[in-house]
């Protein structure tokens, strides 16, 4: 069970390093021993696996919340189109913003539980550099084969993607993985009453906004996920 400042973000006494990855990269430490034995496996089958994100905490989020709704970061729809930041009202930002940047407190990464993956072998030489976008992960894509080894085998080792497909709420992110039994008791713990006791100590741009309309937010864009899958082979979701 974690605290509400962990859950939210706030604190990371949760959370440790691994050498296995980047000395930034920060998970829960059971979520570091499922992924170490996703790694070696990726390795047999010839592949590399490493995180690009783990635990991200309240002030990063709270900063690329503020910096995209003051239209200091471009803002996309749910197709990856660019948005006239200044031609939306206060509720399309939020619902533009959290198509793909969660809002702080309520992140997945706060919990630990939850990584961006990547193949580090094609952005070694610094020819190419990551940007977490579907066609990195799509056929032709420097990730393609990575991904289609971690939708067969994922599941393995305890993990699943939470935005496998767009429903309606985030966009498609075939890099995000989810420790299961860790992140659900997770977000079952983040109430709504979580959210707002936590969003209401910090300054975060559209606030009073949030708050007016915070459980339709959650139900769309923080509990509509994706449910785990059997390993089918079925790979369709990450061309579509």
């Amino acid at each position: 069970m974690l605290s509400s400042e962990e859950l939210t973000g706030q604190v990371d006494s949760h959370v440790v390093s691994d050498p296995c990855c980047r000395s930034t990269v920060r998970l829960q430490n059971s979520v570091f021993g499922a992924f170490k034995a996703m790694q070696a496996a990726a390795h047999e089958a010839g592949l590399a696996l490493d995180i690009a994100s783990g635990f991200r905490d309240f002030s990063r989020q709270q900063a690329i919340w503020n910096r995209k709704f003051s239209g200091n970061a471009p803002l996309y729809d749910s197709h990856g189109a660019l948005l006239d930041s200044s031609q939306l009202s206060i509720g399309e930002k939020v619902e533009a913003i959290m198509t793909w940047s969660a809002l702080p407190g309520a992140s997945r990464h706060h919990w630990g539980t939850d990584l961006d993956v990547f193949d580090p072998r094609p952005f070694a030489h610094g020819d190419l550099d990551l940007q977490l976008l579907p066609e990195e992960y799509e056929e032709g894509g420097p990730c393609h084969e990575l991904a289609l080894w971690l939708y067969q085998h994922a599941a393995d080792f305890g993990f699943f993607f939470p935005y496998r497909q767009y429903r309606g709420g985030v966009a498609a992110e075939p890099w995000h993985l989810s420790h299961y039994t860790h992140a659900q008791q997770a977000q079952q713990q983040l109430t709504t009453d979580v959210l707002v006791a936590a969003l209401e100590l910090h300054e975060i741009a559209g606030k009073e906004y949030v708050l007016s309309c915070l459980a339709d937010l959650k139900e769309r864009y923080i509990d509509n996920i994706c449910p785990p899958v059997a390993n089918t082979g079925d790979n369709e979701w990450l061309f579509g």
